[in-house]
């Protein structure tokens, strides 16, 4: 039981690190500034639901569906920062504060931002799905299999909590500072985005070159 514990810690940690809530928090609350607290609500549990859905198929079929269809993880983040970049140059030109007027306008704007860019790749990023996958496949028996999909909920479960209690952070700040906080985050997730871009292309560039 010692070592099952002791498995679930280290599952846990890594998750939890390499998805980070804490930090993507002013993300989320940058991109939903807009919404009342109930849509907010409804972005950030649809994110999670999205995230761990992804994370769930990958831990237990990423193996066979990178096989199947080609895909490298590489491939995966330099997906993962064209889309990051994209939406860090709309935070940085304020163009997510625009304020949608009907319920309709509300929801698709919640299940455009839940899926992707939150739950996919900011969340369930290349880093988390490789995570995942490794883990899956070293797990010995279907407890640790248990205890790394209860990490996995655990690390999500407080992720959908700092998402949650983050809604302070946007009634206290008002309208102007939202605003300098979308241009903020927006220069701080274009550099997210060449990160991941430049850790997905420099193997790839190696590799063409012959570079070990």
């Amino acid at each position: 039981m010692d070592h099952l514990f002791t498995a679930f810690v280290l599952y846990f940690t890594s998750f939890f690190t390499i998805i980070n809530p804490i930090g993507s928090m002013p993300v989320f609350l940058t991109m939903t500034a807009t919404l009342d607290q109930k849509a907010r609500s409804r972005t950030a549990l649809k994110a999670v639901i999205t995230a761990f859905i992804t994370l769930l198929i990958f831990a237990f079929g990423g193996q066979l569906l990178f096989g199947f269809f080609g895909i490298s993880v590489n491939a995966f983040r330099i997906v993962g920062g064209i889309i990051f970049f994209v939406m860090g140059y709309e935070m940085l030109h304020a163009r997510l504060s625009r304020i949608k007027i009907t319920d309709q306008e509300v929801k698709e704007y919640v299940d455009d931002i839940s899926v992707t860019p939150l739950g996919i790749p900011m969340i369930a990023g290349p880093g988390a799905i490789t995570n995942a996958i490794v883990l899956m496949e070293d797990a010995s028996d279907i407890q640790h299999q248990a205890a790394m999909i209860a990490s996995v909920l655990v690390t999500l479960g407080l992720t959908l909590v700092f998402y949650l209690s983050g809604a302070r952070v946007v009634r206290f700040l008002g309208e102007t500072g939202n605003k300098i906080l979308l241009k903020l985050m927006g220069l701080i997730v274009m550099v997210i985005a060449v990160e991941f871009f430049l850790a997905g292309i420099k193997p790839v560039i190696q590799d063409m070159l012959g570079i070990g």
